[in-house]
């Protein structure tokens, strides 16, 4: 496992990955997933109090997703499965969008769906859509180029039970079998709902890549230098040419699968204090108090800035209107079909004899 921060906050080297950002960086990373945090600590009470209809909790994951998400470029496109609050975050996605889905309010019209595309509540099927992406981009001749500014690649998140699934795993062929510039981010967070992980895989999931013909790797899903190091690696791979890669990021869901779900059912608390300890917030904010790159009045001001935050995600609450059928069928696709325009008839057709 690729490991660059122990979760003691101490720096250890190794052999073929190497964080080549400052410390400034570094803060700025931390600030995000302290902010990723409260945004999902905030979403998880207004589920609470009935204003979401459902939440899907990240904590514990902030380290695999902000560091992943800062090694995307600008041509690089993300595809969320419905969970990746932190990617949406860094890549300045609105949070009324993530709120206005799981409030019931957003048919998908989203904002900056040419850099992150909506979330997918079907386990696995972004994988299809990302790794025919990137045989687009490949069609397109954005790889291989000797000006990086030409190139792209995809990045798809999915889960470590999403690895289980028949769409994962016919992307995973096509990828291959295309050298598609896409790069598969599992976030093995240990449970796939109420199954652990020793019941879905005989192997570490990174190793199964070997047998699809491309590279898998592992790393410390709650070391953010290791994993931006790592999918840095992959991105670039994927850019060049040289096809898809495999990174399973090693973490731990430290909430519930969703807010319907209740994981004291089917694990231990013990499993949770000792995850607790390698923290990724904590093992960071360690290292740059060490460093002399923060200190309290720092956090104080992000502690600030996350109460500033919370205070507008629940404010954003009250401005979510309801989308209207009219909407819904201009936004299906970017031109009318017959077929849709003949359901739009149907639907007002069905709305004027309720009226009578």
């Amino acid at each position: 496992m690729v490991q660059l921060l122990t979760p003691d906050g101490e720096r250890v080297a190794n052999d073929d990955f190497e964080f080549t950002g400052s410390a400034d960086d570094l803060a700025g990373y931390l600030r995000d997933m302290i902010l990723a945090r409260r945004f999902d600590a905030e979403a998880t009470a207004l589920q609470r109090h009935g204003e979401l209809g459902l939440w899907t909790p990240l904590i514990g994951q902030e380290a695999a997703q902000v560091g992943s998400a800062h090694a995307l470029r600008a041509a690089d496109v993300c595809f969320p499965s419905y969970r990746e609050h932190a990617v949406a975050m860094v890549l300045g996605v609105p949070l009324s969008n993530l709120l206005g889905l799981f409030r019931g309010t957003d048919g998908g019209h989203w904002e900056l769906l040419e850099k992150f595309k909506n979330y997918q509540i079907v386990i696995g099927c972004q994988a299809l859509h990302a790794t025919g992406y990137a045989m687009g981009i490949q069609l397109d001749g954005a790889v291989g180029n000797a000006d990086p500014d030409q190139n792209a690649a995809a990045i798809v998140y999915h889960g470590d039970g999403a690895a289980s699934q028949g769409d994962v795993n016919e992307a995973y062929v096509f990828a291959a079998s295309y050298n598609a510039p896409v790069v598969f981010f599992c976030q093995n967070n240990q449970w796939a709902i109420s199954e652990p992980i020793a019941l879905q895989s005989r192997i570490p999931l990174f190793q199964r890549a070997q047998g699809f013909g491309f590279p898998g790797i592992q790393v410390d899903g709650n070391d953010v230098l290791a994993v931006k190091a790592v999918t840095d690696w992959a991105m670039e791979r994927a850019r060049h040419g040289d096809g898809p890669t495999f990174i399973e990021a090693y973490t731990y869901r430290m909430g519930a699968h969703t807010t319907s779900d209740d994981p004291t059912k089917y694990r231990e608390s013990s499993d949770e204090e000792a995850w607790r300890g390698r923290d990724p917030i904590l093992r960071l904010a360690t290292y740059l108090r060490n460093l002399g790159a923060v200190d309290d009045a720092w956090l104080a001001a992000v502690e600030d800035e996350a109460k500033s935050l919370g205070a507008d995600v629940r404010a954003t609450i009250a401005q979510l209107k309801d989308v209207t059928m009219d909407e819904l069928f201009e936004t299906v696709y970017a031109e009318p079909t017959v077929a849709l325009e003949s359901q739009r008839r149907e639907y007002a057709a069905y709305l004027a004899g309720e009226d009578a």
